[in-house]
């Protein structure tokens, strides 16, 4: 079979091209921006890519192609979206293609909440992979340990990033609908995505459709202290429940607790220790806690998940090192929500101890850019010595927002200024924390340049 993906160059899309190549299809796809590090992995499967959603390239590929798999970033108007349903070609979307012909005969294992989802996937993936079961798996990111977001096995096992996000132009019900877990973390609950709910009441909802596609002898793993998610089980619920926690954890009936030393309890009962994962903070441990939960729910015992924990590379964009000059280190971040903002600095705070933190932050996804939480986004930098924003494309003022934060804050809406501006700043033993949704310009290497440019600057070696 031949699909055509459009808007294949997002994690998601391209993570069904992998899976469909995988499974014997030729895959082509388009896109308005083709660009790393998807398009090279794209491109070493074998994939043709067209750059641009121009109605002409039906005459390229019209002919040949069985279906169309229209990503969520598609909208009517699409030129190509509109050719085809003129054309009245078959399409669909790429999680009702996944449900339909990758998930359907498979334990699927979900990752849903608000934050953590791609980690979270990436660990559990790594447990199972660790212990022989080679999973099959969708991460809306690139794990190190496996160098690609997706990959197709011959394992009944299937771990996939559960989003709450639309599905289609077609379909607004979220993605995770569609894939009817027998296993399901609900990792967390807040408002997020203004561009398609209009408040939280409204994602609970949809987290009540996929609580409602779980068997009754299928499991729902939640975190305890959501009160979010409280909300949505109080909807119904047909299915096994365990929750997890931070210990003391209020009275659910038992569950998986972590101690403040990483010590980890079900029911009140020792299984063993995180002391030996590496990843930073407590919203991390209590992924890889998540992670124990569900892995147990498919027969693999504690310890030997706690072991492939300890051997986990880290995920692409998650507090990763992009590089150090003079002293000064450049991390780089996908947080973009005020709370992930929060546990992403508590997090490098507790792998760096005083050293300063300069945190530097692009408000990009929509629900930021709208200024739906920048309420709460000055708390959210609160901890960090220094704090940087790039406030283009913004329908709000970022300096009245972050006023509250004082002179410790710079707001910048030229990039090569604000570059400038924390090259000026920082000093050796500094740790600069890039947090963006998006590309940010490419700020990370030309930070970096910046900074290596300015060895003999009397800023740069002072204490």
């Amino acid at each position: 079979m031949h699909l055509h993906i459009v808007g294949i160059c997002g994690t998601f899309m391209g993570g069904i091209a992998a899976i469909a190549r995988a499974a014997g299809h030729k895959v082509t796809g388009c896109d308005a921006n083709v660009y790393p590090p998807m398009s090279h992995q794209l491109q070493e499967l074998g994939i043709e890519l067209i750059e641009g959603y121009e109605a002409a390239q039906l005459e390229t590929v019209a002919n040949g192609t069985d279906i169309f798999l229209i990503g969520n970033a598609i909208s009517r108007g699409n030129r190509l979206l509109e050719a085809v349903l003129d054309a009245g070609l078959p399409y669909t979307s790429g999680p009702q293609w996944l449900a339909e012909t990758v998930l359907r005969e498979r334990w699927v294992i979900a990752v849903a909440g608000t934050h953590g989802k791609t980690t979270t996937t990436a660990l559990l993936a790594w447990i199972l992979e660790q212990v022989g079961l080679n999973p099959g798996f969708l991460i809306g990111g690139v794990a190190v340990d496996f160098a690609t977001s997706a990959r197709l096995t011959d394992s009944a096992l299937f771990v996939i990033e559960a989003d709450e996000y639309d599905t289609a132009f077609c379909d607004k019900r979220s993605k995770f609908v569609h894939y009817r877990p027998r296993t399901a973390i609900l990792n967390n609950l807040e408002y997020d995505h203004a561009d398609i709910f209009p408040d939280l009441a409204a994602i609970e909802t949809q987290f009540h459709h996929l609580v409602r596609t779980v068997p009754q002898h299928g499991r729902l793993i939640v975190n305890s202290a959501e009160q979010s998610l409280e909300r949505v089980l109080a909807r119904g619920c047909w299915s096994e429940v365990e929750y997890f926690g931070v210990a003391p954890m209020r009275d659910t009936g038992g569950g998986w607790t972590i101690t403040a030393d990483g010590d980890i309890e079900i029911d009140g009962a020792a299984q063993g220790s995180l002391s030996s994962f590496t990843l930073s903070g407590r919203h991390n441990q209590l992924n890889a806690l998540a992670a124990i939960a569900a892995a147990r729910h498919v027969g693999v015992p504690v310890r030997e998940s706690l072991a492939a924990l300890a051997t986990f590379g880290g995920i692409k964009r998650r507090l990763e090192l992009r590089g150090a000059v003079n002293g000064v280190s450049v991390y780089d971040d996908f947080a973009h929500h005020p709370t992930a903002i929060a546990v992403t600095i508590d997090g490098l705070r507790r792998r760096v101890g005083s050293a300063r933190i300069l945190a530097v932050v692009e408000p990009r996804s929509t629900t930021m850019r709208l200024g739906t939480m920048k309420d709460t986004l000055a708390g959210s930098l609160s901890a960090a010595d220094r704090i940087f924003c790039y406030a283009a494309n913004l329908s709000w003022d970022a300096a009245v927002v972050l006023a509250p934060l004082g002179e410790r804050v710079a707001v910048h809406h030229e990039l090569p200024a604000l570059i400038d501006a924390i090259a000026a700043e920082a000093r050796t033993g500094d740790q600069v924390l890039v947090m963006s949704n998006g590309g940010f310009g490419g700020i990370h290497d030309k930070l970096l340049a910046r900074l290596a440019s300015a060895i003999a600057a009397p800023s740069l070696g002072e204490g």
